[in-house]
């Protein structure tokens, strides 16, 4: 493939030769920009002109958004074509009264946020990544963040969805109203594919009211089940907009990695818990929040707790949960996980995977977070990556084993891009991942599309 080629198929839409890709940041994943070239169409067409080009080469190609996933779902290899959807980002409509944003799939979240927000609206999701990731990308994902609990995962905030498919066909079931009963809601295969069976450009998304101010609090727990309680306290009587745990070793590090001071926080307990509580002013979210520990305090033996009484206060404790690339600075390359776990067995499987490490190698530990009211935890290996592939393996099924069998999941909101197919192949239900495959054969025949992740499955002979 000749790059004047790519140039004159794709119009006016911008291309990166590999020189250029070598010299701009790769974003999360290093393995982004191992590409042939990158093109950035400026509207659907100019992706369905890339697609096109890319069917009738054999040229497989690659979609990205903001790059930062995390399970190599948008790794590339040197053959290999980027869609960029950056320059896709408009935020095309706002309705409202029917609670809708129309977006394009290069939208960050943050734009969205922003521009919902001045309706007194908000897209009711909300990641750390929130400046860089992208609506497309947390599609294609299907992203959770720290309000799953309450509003659903992005699978639950869509309404309607345009996708390009392989052959260049445009799939429009942009519908904007969230009754539809109308047969198969297709629409809903291509949230989570991480861009395996057609490339999401527009979307339509539920909103939800903002309330007018929070309240912030740091509880100090002896476990996940008194961190349990405190939550289930609060989703019975209040606004609860997020319930963040973290385990000791977790916490501790973080605070010595931020300089925060250890003699300020609660930092001794075995879990730490934030909980954040939407009100209409300040001062009501803080006397909701100070009331309800009140009457929780003993029967979840809390041990120790702060209301933060400025937003300076907020802003540190929210940082001793959200900057974990601070444990990328204390390893390197660590291997991290995402799983998700019944709320009711989260102590007796943190317990377990930890001696399962430890049995593994006495040096093996884990740094242990996350979305406490729906089960995700995030969980990091305290060692420095990239593992040999047995040793990788090794770690998997420590923290694996027994998760499908008690209704949990190996990846809850990362992905499983290339980092997680062989756990997918080893963990799903066999019946499961005929049918996925079966449905990447028939969207994607000639298998041009982020081939290789998720499933694994080689083009038909007469491809």
């Amino acid at each position: 493939m000749s790059i004047d080629a790519l140039k004159a198929a794709v119009g006016a839409a911008v291309v990166w030769d590999r020189a250029e890709l070598a010299s701009r940041d790769p974003g999360f994943d290093s393995r982004n920009f191992e590409a042939l070239a990158l093109v950035r169409p400026a509207n659907v067409e100019g992706v369905v002109a890339l697609l096109r080009y890319c069917t009738e080469n054999g040229i497989s190609l690659v979609a990205q958004g903001g790059r930062t996933g995390l399970a190599g779902g948008a790794a590339t290899t040197g053959d290999q074509i980027i869609c960029d959807l950056g320059a896709m980002n408009r935020i095309e409509h706002i309705d409202p009264l029917a609670r809708v944003a129309v977006v394009q799939a290069g939208a960050s979240l943050a734009a969205v946020q922003e521009a919902a927000r001045a309706y007194g609206l908000d897209p009711g999701i909300d990641l750390a990544a929130r400046g860089s990731c992208t609506i497309g990308g947390m599609i294609s994902t299907n992203a959770g963040g720290i309000m799953a609990f309450r509003n659903g995962t992005m699978r639950h905030r869509i309404l309607g969805l345009e996708v390009v498919l392989p052959d260049g066909r445009v799939f429009d079931d942009l519908t904007r109203v969230l009754k539809v009963s109308a047969g198969y809601d297709l629409k809903q295969v291509f949230v989570g594919a991480e861009g395996t069976l057609g490339i999401v450009t527009r979307a339509a998304i539920r909103l939800e009211p903002v309330p007018g101010a929070s309240a912030i609090a740091l509880i100090a727990v002896d476990d996940a089940a008194s961190a349990q309680r405190v939550v289930g306290h609060f989703l019975g009587r209040a606004s609860l907009r997020a319930a963040e745990i973290m385990w000791q070793k977790f916490s501790q590090t973080m605070a010595m990695m931020l300089g925060i001071d250890p003699t300020s926080l609660p930092l001794d307990a075995p879990c730490l818990l934030i909980l954040e509580l939407e009100s209409d002013t300040p001062e009501n979210a803080a006397r909701e929040l100070e009331e309800g520990l009140a009457e929780i305090w003993s029967e979840a033996h809390i041990r120790d707790g702060i209301i933060a009484n400025s937003l300076q206060q907020a802003q540190t404790i929210w940082r001793l949960r959200e900057e974990t690339e601070q444990l990328e600075r204390r390893h390197s390359h660590p291997p991290s996980f995402d799983v998700s776990v019944p709320g009711g067995a989260l102590d007796d499987y943190v317990s377990r995977i930890r001696t399962g490490l430890s049995t593994l190698d006495a040096r093996l530990d884990a740094y242990v977070f996350g979305h406490l009211a729906d089960g995700n935890l995030h969980i990091v290996i305290n060692t420095d990556g990239p593992l040999a592939p047995d040793r990788h393996s090794a770690i998997e099924e420590v923290l694996y084993a027994g998760l499908r069998d008690m209704g949990g999941s190996f990846s809850a909101e990362h992905g499983v891009g290339i980092d997680k197919r062989d756990a997918y192949e080893r963990h799903a239900d066999p019946v499961k991942l005929e049918l996925a495959r079966s449905v990447k054969a028939l969207l994607d025949p000639k298998n041009l599309l982020n081939p290789g992740k998720i499933v694994n499955r080689r083009p038909r002979e007469t491809d």
